[in-house]
């Protein structure tokens, strides 16, 4: 059970970022009908980054013989610092609705599910579920922050951003010293 819920806090901790994003796009862009292929595009990275992260984590694992915990843990702290570092950096970020831009905006999202993926096999041998409830949290919240961002403020855009933040040193603080 441990296990579902350290994986489940990741995954919403992962979709903080696209979360916040999509508030922002939904209030900005009025071509919303191009903008709900966002989720699936965000939810189908999210389901293979990890995975891909995963394998390629696995290699440097047994290359330098280190722990995953730590690694993991290492990982999950420095994005936090990275999710924090771009939020007080408060820059503007114009975004592009062709197909191409979206998948873009996509990418960008789901590079941080690639560098828990490095970590993954610190917390479940279950890679493909895993990958599956990144994959829906993300895309979950992908379409949540679109449809919300049609109605609310920035303030909740920050107030997710913080929640990922301290979310991911949480985890990050718990694996380093598990």
């Amino acid at each position: 059970m441990q296990e579902l819920v350290s994986i489940l806090l990741i995954g919403i901790s992962l979709s903080m970022d696209t979360f916040s994003l999509c508030l922002s796009l939904g209030a900005l862009n009025s071509a919303k009908n191009k903008l709900y292929l966002l989720p699936l595009m965000v939810g189908i990275l999210h389901f293979f980054m990890p995975l891909l992260g995963n394998i390629i984590g696995k290699s440097i694992i047994s290359l330098l013989s280190l722990t995953t915990n730590k690694i993991l843990g290492i990982i999950l702290i420095i994005l936090a610092f990275n999710i924090a570092y771009h939020y007080f950096k408060d820059e503007e970020v114009e975004f592009n609705l062709k197909l191409w831009g979206l998948f873009l905006i996509a990418l960008s999202v789901s590079i941080d599910s690639f560098s828990v993926g490095l970590g993954l096999s610190a917390i479940t041998s279950k890679y493909l579920l895993a990958s599956l409830i990144f994959a829906i949290c993300s895309a979950s919240f992908t379409y949540l922050g679109l449809t919300i961002g049609k109605y609310a403020s920035n303030k909740l855009g920050k107030l997710a951003n913080i929640l990922g933040i301290a979310l991911l040193l949480i985890l990050g603080i718990i694996h380093m010293f598990k």
